[in-house]
């Protein structure tokens, strides 16, 4: 979800776009269990119990993934985060330490070689992963291609991720994103007010946009200093291959139907119209 005002020269205090979903943000690990038949004992019972993997979600933010190691773990709250400077993470140098957008999605398993996993082991498990899924030959190729190093492919996979009403939609997004990086517009997105204010909405008041943070990206240009997610494939692909197209607005005016566009007049009336079906869906005060 994002706004947007025109070109350069004017702004518009009218809401632009929107991504017309909520991305879900869950603060418990997505686990997936070991079955036992009627156990016995209650040993049996407290093994049964004990996930075997951790799922981590496409768009995930790390302090979500934190959250769910924590809870996979049974480790008190705030015990992953306070051992990222021991794990020993294999980072690029742009990331500063920070492994948002490498804490790569997919299913972990909570025990190896019989040995149990640690919150070291994980977030090493998770950064390795995304270091062969990035580092392969042809994402290096796309993100020269586009103009940019690896880390910023990655931080615009996030801004995908996190944007794209639909799969279908991740390619157009991303080619929103690189076409106003390209002409030197602000990208204006909801998605990294909404990582600043550590939230997620479809309502973002103009206040909002005016806060003092490296990732208000109306306020700041270019890309946001490190991802706002951890993306998935998909959205890396998009990322290094969008289709051709000369959008700079969108806006989903309702699910399923993503409107992007060139013309500000037209991007103005989809928004309209986006603001009159919330404005109908909203319950009655």
């Amino acid at each position: 979800m994002y706004q947007n005002t025109p070109p350069r020269s004017t702004r518009s205090t009218i809401r632009l776009t929107r991504r017309g979903r909520i991305a879900l943000i869950a603060t418990g690990a997505v686990v997936a269990g070991t079955a036992v038949a009627v156990p016995l004992l209650t040993l049996e019972r407290e093994q049964a119990a004990r996930p075997a993997s951790l799922v981590i979600p496409e768009g995930w933010r790390a302090g979500q993934v934190y959250a769910a190691v924590d809870k996979a773990l049974a480790l008190p709250p705030g015990t992953t985060r306070k051992s990222i400077p021991q794990a020993g993470l294999r980072l690029p140098n742009d990331a500063a330490g920070n492994p948002e957008g490498y804490l790569f999605p997919a299913t972990y398993p909570l025990e190896r070689n019989g040995k149990k996993a640690t919150p070291e082991s994980l977030l090493s498990y998770m950064v390795d992963t995304a270091n062969r899924k990035f580092t392969a030959a042809p994402v290096a190729a796309g993100a020269q291609r586009n103009a940019m190093n690896l880390y910023q492919a990655v931080t615009v996979a996030s801004i995908v991720q996190a944007e794209a009403a639909s799969k279908a939609d991740m390619g157009k997004v991303a080619r929103v994103i690189l076409n106003r990086l390209e002409r030197g517009m602000p990208l204006q997105m909801d998605s990294t007010v909404n990582y600043a204010l550590n939230r997620a909405t479809l309502r973002t008041s103009d206040s909002d946009t005016r806060i003092d943070s490296p990732y208000n990206s109306y306020q700041r240009m270019g890309l946001p200093p490190t991802p706002i997610d951890n993306p998935g494939e998909e959205a890396m692909r998009a990322a290094l291959n969008p289709p051709p197209g000369d959008w700079l607005y969108f806006v989903t005016v309702k699910p399923g139907d993503t409107r992007f566009t060139a013309d500000f007049a037209e991007h103005q009336r989809n928004v309209a119209e986006f603001n009159a079906r919330q404005k109908s869906a909203s319950p009655a005060r």
